[in-house]
């Protein structure tokens, strides 16, 4: 069952904080094989003009999907998500998420469509530090399968 357009729009409400630490940062970025040194070595980072060591870019998602969570599981939108695949995500930076950021995350139901059987939502993850300053946004594709032919 295609799922309902009128959810289009639709904003959820923030995520509580979630405190971005050094070790985080450093686990992630040895996760996907990252070597450079201002995501582990605080005074590299600084020599870069950070105030602390910074994120690899794709470190936002664990904290955007996380926050997308809410539409997923809302019951009146009325997602499988046993038939869902991640289909495409990309990010805006304002600036580098940083170790220290308090950061947190409002989604919100971008699109809605079906092709050949499929649903495809889109959702957006704007992401604000404790200031109220936007620190990227990131745009999270899904596709719920369509259900097999018995």
């Amino acid at each position: 069952m295609a799922l309902d357009q009128s959810f289009v729009g639709r904003t959820y409400p923030p995520t509580a904080p979630y405190e971005v630490g050094r070790e985080k940062i450093r686990e992630f970025a040895e996760a996907v094989g990252e070597t450079n040194p201002v995501y582990t070595d605080p005074e590299a980072a600084k020599a870069l003009g950070h105030s602390d060591v910074i994120a690899p870019p794709t470190f936002v998602f664990s904290i955007t999907f996380r926050a997308a969570g809410q539409v997923i599981q809302d019951p009146q939108l009325g997602l499988d998500y046993s038939r869902v695949v991640h289909g495409d995500q990309k990010f805006a930076y304002a600036r580098p998420v940083r170790a220290g950021d308090r950061l947190t995350v409002t989604s919100t139901i971008e699109g809605i469509k079906s092709l050949a059987g499929n649903d495809i939502l889109d959702i957006r993850g704007e992401v604000h530090d404790e200031a109220g300053e936007r620190v990227v946004t990131a745009w999270t594709k899904l596709v719920a399968r369509a259900a097999e032919e018995a």
